[in-house]
């Protein structure tokens, strides 16, 4: 374990995932497994959007050595925001304990979805230092947000955006599937256009991967790494609502890169622009963005992540 970990803030969002007192008792068990690590963890919970931010920045104002993160991928998203926007040149470093619907992160890392379990392979862990993604609206700036794990622009934008909160409360990742579904038969599959360096490419989609993982079972973005300074991008240039659903089986078989029209390219920045007044929206971590055009450039050395040995 690395030193200078010990004072640590555990920021709990009880609203994501299953949630409730079992999870406290998860927690509880992992603090004292990061107490016999020599970590202390105070233990506090969210209110709403955006608590998680300004908990994180606190943190670090504070002098804190470390920040856990138990919830979501928003939560962490959030908590992301809070700790890369500081400028106190005091940099915090975070750990995850999974908690919420999609947990990508937690499947990149390799940890196990058990908290009592996570903490324990945590606690062994090192921190390493990675880059991040910054999604900036360019006509929006001032809402501009950090991503650890995946971004996108076309119909997984609306799809976060027309998302019943509700619904996702109740039914986790299937209120994806289920707006995922309503939006392959009533979106317009609008193009805009992509952007990295001298190349240009007219797409429906493009979804802007730092980790292979997508979310639910699924991996698109395969040869993506945390731990180096570059996306992968991959971009549909159909559309089709039915040709999106025939590509489904691939996604699921792990060979969409087979699959014609389905484009993947590396870049550490890249922007996409509307070619009319048809609104496309981008997302990053899975929570609302803007609407384009949106600028996404990887910043390195951007977040010190506490990980398990055996990630790396």
């Amino acid at each position: 374990m690395t030193f200078n970990l010990r004072s640590a803030l555990l920021i709990h969002n009880p609203n994501a995932g299953n949630g409730g007192s079992g999870r406290r008792r998860m927690l509880d068990q992992a603090r004292r497994i990061f107490a016999g690590g020599g970590i202390e963890a105070d233990l506090v919970e969210t209110t709403g959007p955006g608590h998680a931010t300004e908990m994180a920045r606190r943190a670090a104002d504070e002098g804190r050595g470390l920040v856990i993160a138990c919830g979501g991928d928003g939560t962490l998203n959030e908590i992301v925001n809070g700790l890369a926007a500081q400028k106190n040149g005091h940099r915090v470093p975070l750990a995850l304990l999974p908690g919420g619907t999609a947990n990508v992160l937690a499947k990149e890392l390799d940890l196990p979805w058990d908290i009592p379990s996570a903490a324990e392979k945590l606690v062994r862990g090192v921190v390493k230092e990675i880059a991040l993604g910054l999604a900036t609206p360019l006509e929006q700036p001032e809402k501009k947000k950090y991503f650890l794990s995946v971004a996108g622009s076309g119909p997984d934008g609306m799809i976060v955006y027309a998302i019943d909160l509700d619904l996702k409360a109740r039914l986790g990742i299937l209120a994806y599937w289920w707006q995922g579904a309503r939006e392959a038969f009533r979106y317009k599959f609008p193009h805009f256009r992509i952007v990295t360096g001298n190349m240009s490419i007219d797409a429906s989609l493009v979804i802007v991967g730092r980790t292979k993982n997508y979310g639910g079972p699924f991996k698109i973005t395969t040869g993506a790494d945390l731990f180096e300074d570059h996306f992968e991008l991959m971009a549909l240039t159909t559309q089709s609502g039915f040709r999106y659903l025939s590509y489904l089986p691939s996604l699921w078989l792990g060979d969409l890169r087979d699959t014609e029209g389905v484009h993947f390219w590396k870049a550490d920045k890249l922007v996409c622009e509307p070619l009319d007044k048809n609104p496309v929206y981008a997302q990053v971590d899975g929570e609302p963005l803007a609407r384009l055009p949106v600028e996404f450039r990887i910043i390195p050395r951007a977040l010190k992540l506490l990980v398990p040995s055996n990630s790396l």
